[in-house]
Parts: structure tokens; sequence; C-alpha cells
């Protein structure tokens, strides 16, 4: 098999994205010896824009752009991305060739001074950049304040610790990753607050043709977290995934089978509709298509023209 001399990471800035980069590195490091593998730091317009929710300046795609860039014209050969940042659509002309192992998926919530949501008053004011768990805490925790928060992880607890909010709700992968461990206060359950598609799992995008970089990338794949992944991101693309969607997808391996299941509902209101199937781990799509049909069955649509305008 034909491999490279040497590769260039395409990344992010951020501690969490750089960590991400670094075990990418390590890995390809590893199993290549001998071959150089660099990084390409980057900033990308959505570093930059923090004083907006992604919902209101682009979604996701704000966090890869630049990156694409950087390949498209030479400069990377590959970039490491937080799966569920990944548009549900790329762009023509690249690829998703790798889905690593994934990390805990499941919300953390963190406070200086509740151990819980359950303890939480009303009023209390829960920080989030997610339309999603937006949605999770209005339908669980009506009386609630929920707060909009933006910025990477560090910033965030900063903005928790300095006292202007009372708890906030983050990816526990992130802060697993980034050996913040104590911070974390509860682990919240799915069946509270339904992951993100592809929360938790890396995502290596490389040129689409580029088979070097392709056949080389092919042992970071972990295929039960890819199937489980391609599942939770084809609802989301069915129902037009954005960060302006309040959607949930989270799908686990039991038993040889996939079981899927998601929510999708109005986070002003708490009104939201959910469906779990399970199926094929070969035919993730699917599997997909059957939670979709019900969730539009329960008036899905309805609700997305409700909260889209």
């Amino acid at each position: 098999m034909p491999t490279f001399e040497r590769c260039v990471i395409a990344t992010r800035e951020s501690p969490l994205a750089m960590w991400q980069a670094l075990h990418i590195q390590s890995l390809l490091r590893k199993q290549y010896p001998g071959k150089a593998v660099d990084l390409l730091g980057m900033t990308t317009r959505g570093d930059q824009i923090l004083d907006k929710t992604l919902s209101k300046v682009g979604g996701k795609g704000l966090f890869t752009k630049e990156l694409e860039v950087a390949m498209a014209e030479g400069e990377a050969d590959l970039a490491v991305h937080s799966l569920k940042d990944v548009p549900m659509e790329l762009l023509d002309g690249f690829e998703l060739v790798a889905i690593t192992e994934r990390e805990d998926p499941r919300d953390a919530f963190v406070s200086p001074k509740y151990a819980s949501l359950d303890e939480m008053p009303a009023g209390a004011r829960v920080g989030t950049a997610s339309l999603r768990r937006e949605l999770m805490i209005r339908m669980n925790y009506p009386h609630l304040e929920v707060l909009p928060i933006r910025g990477n992880v560090g910033t965030r607890l900063r903005k928790l610790d300095a006292g202007e909010y009372d708890a906030l709700i983050m990816a526990s992968a992130g802060l697993k990753r980034l050996e913040l461990f104590d911070r974390i206060r509860m682990i919240i359950p799915p069946e509270i607050s339904l992951p993100a598609p592809s929360q938790g799992a890396l995502g290596v995008e490389t040129r689409a043709g580029n088979e070097v970089m392709k056949e080389s990338l092919a042992f970071l794949n972990d295929p039960e977290t890819r199937a489980c992944c391609m599942a939770e991101r084809a609802v989301s693309r069915a129902l037009g995934g954005s960060c302006q969607v309040p959607l949930a997808a989270y799908a686990i391996i039991e038993d040889s089978q996939i079981w899927l299941r998601a929510i999708v509902g109005n986070h002003h209101t708490g009104k939201a509709v959910r469906s779990e199937a399970r199926g094929d781990m070969k035919d993730p799509e699917a599997l997909a298509a059957k939670v979709v049909a019900d969730l539009l069955a329960q008036g899905a649509d309805a609700i997305l023209k409700e909260v889209l305008g």
C-alpha cells in the first residue's frame, strides 16, 4: 500500500482542537514511523465570532471552511474535526475518510454551586451554545433560565467562575480530553439530554480523490462508531440538520444491532417529538430513514416550521 512521506494536518488553534489534532498526529506517527506528520494551526470564523450564537451567523461550516481552503490549496492534506461540528453535507471535493473511536458522547453538568440540574431553583441561569441542549432544559426543567454562551472550553468556564452563569451544560468528551474531569459535577443520562449527532467522535477529512491519504488513514476508522454516527447524521441531514435545528440523535450498538434514538423540538416552548428503532449495523441510513419517517408522522415538520419561521 502506498503511503505518504509527509502530511500536514489542518486544525483550529483552540486547546481542544489542538488536542484532537495532536492525538491524530501521534497515531499517525506510531503507525508510520519515519514519516513526517506536521500541524497547520488556523483560526476559523467560528472562533472569531463570539458575540452571536452559531445559529445566527452561519452554523457549523464556520469551523471547517478555512481548513478546507487549506486542503484545496495544497497547504494541508487532512483536517481533524469534532464530528458534531462538521456540516451534514460536505462541500464538493472533500471526503470524510475516517471516524475514530468515540469518547463519552453524553452531556455534562458543570457548576460551582449545584450538584445537578435537579438541585437548581427556579430562575437559576444555565449557559449553553446549543439549541438542542436548550430544548432538553425546556422539556425537563422549564423553571430554569437558559442563556447563550460562546467561546472555547476555557472561556466558558471562566465566565461560569465569574458568576455570569450558575451552571453550564457542556460535552463531557471535551472536558475529559482536556483533563478537566474535576469540573464535571454530573454526567447527564441520554434519557434527560439525548446527545447531538456524532458528539464525542472525531472526523478526519481529506480532499476527495486523494487515495494515498485515504488508504493511509483507514486504520483510524472504528466500524461501530462510524455506523452509529452515520445513522445519527442521516437523521439530521433528512431534517435539515444545522445549528438552527434543535435536534438530537444518538445511536449505540447492542447485540450487533444499532439502537437509534432521536428527538426534534421547539427550543422556545419545549414541545418535541421522539422516536427510536433498532436495525442492521450494515445499513445505518435505512434505520435513520425509518426513524425520520416516524418523526415526520408525529409532526416534526410542523415543529421545524415553527422554529425556522
